[in-house]
C-alpha cells in the first residue's frame, strides 16, 4: 500500500492520456469536452484540435496534425519531457531511499 501512495498521480495521468490518444480514431467525429466548442465557438477556441493533433502525430499523420493545431508537436514534446522527468525523479528517489 505504501508503494501505491508514493506513485506519482501526474505520471499516471500523462501516460494514460497519451495511450488513449494513440488509440483514438483520428478520422471519426467524436465528442469534445471543450465548453467553447459545445457553445458553437469552435473557430475561436485556442485549444481545440490539440488532442486530435497529438493523436495524428502518434498515428504518423504529420501533415494532418499540423492542420489540426500547430502546437501539437511542441505539446507532445513537453508532455514526453514531463513523463521522462517524473520517471527520473521517481527512480532517483527510490535509489536514495534504498541507499540510506
Amino acid at each position: 500500500m505504501q508503494h501505491l501512495k508514493s506513485f506519482p498521480l501526474e505520471l499516471f495521468f500523462w501516460v494514460t492520456a497519451l495511450v488513449l490518444l494513440a488509440n483514438t480514431n483520428t478520422h471519426a467525429h467524436h465528442f469534445t469536452l471543450c465548453p467553447l466548442a459545445n457553445l458553437g465557438f469552435a473557430d475561436w477556441c485556442p485549444g481545440c484540435g490539440l488532442g486530435r493533433s497529438i493523436s495524428h502525430i502518434l498515428h504518423g499523420e504529420f501533415a494532418e496534425s499540423f492542420s489540426e493545431h500547430w502546437l501539437g508537436f511542441p505539446a507532445l514534446l513537453i508532455i514526453v519531457h514531463r513523463i521522462v522527468t517524473l520517471i527520473k525523479y521517481k527512480t532517483n528517489k527510490k535509489h536514495i531511499i534504498t541507499n540510506t
